[in-house]
């Protein structure tokens, strides 16, 4: 009898693969098993009420087989999930790239629009300080021009003595002689 079951579970076993076993098809092949065990076993007085798969054993050829299979299988679903976050990685990157790059490029507009309206303002101060006082400003851009040229200790520039350039030099007031 116990070799009838043994018989028909491999015959079961050989029609279905390892995940169909373990998982969905057990309760059927159970069932199964039962009706064939207590038909054969009728022959004998015998009523068969229940046929339990408890644990599968493979030859060792064929676990070998069956575990180099299942390794396959987990480092094939590694690399699926590793390829998955590789690309949702780049896709996240992309898009901070993209915001860093509006958000310096909105920052400079800003800083350039607050500088334009600066100089906007500077140049304003400067006209009503020129039409205020027209000698100021001539004397105002004068230093100026005096620090820009002479910068440095070995900066040297050659002019005439009666030169426009340094007329506030000659004459506190800057008027002509």
């Amino acid at each position: 009898m116990y070799e009838n079951i043994n018989n028909g579970l491999r015959n079961e076993f050989g029609k279905r693969t390892i995940q169909d076993v373990i998982s969905g098809d057990r309760a059927h092949i159970m069932s199964t098993m039962t009706a064939q065990a207590s038909e054969r076993a009728k022959t004998m007085g015998i009523t068969v009420v229940d046929v339990r798969v408890k644990k599968v054993d493979y030859p060792e050829r064929v676990s070998n087989s069956v575990y180099q299979r299942m390794r396959a299988e987990r480092e094939r679903e590694a690399r699926d999930f590793r390829s998955k976050g590789h690309e949702a990685s780049e896709r996240i990157q992309a898009d901070a790239d993209r915001q860093r790059s509006i958000l310096v490029a909105e920052a400079y507009r800003d800083s350039e629009i607050v500088r334009g309206e600066g100089d906007a303002r500077a140049t304003e101060i400067y006209a009503q300080a020129y039409g205020k006082d027209p000698e100021f400003y001539k004397f105002y851009r004068s230093l100026t021009a005096y620090t820009k040229n002479f910068s440095s200790a070995s900066d040297v520039i050659l002019l005439q003595p009666d030169s426009e350039y340094f007329r506030f030099f000659k004459d506190p007031s800057g008027k002509k002689k």
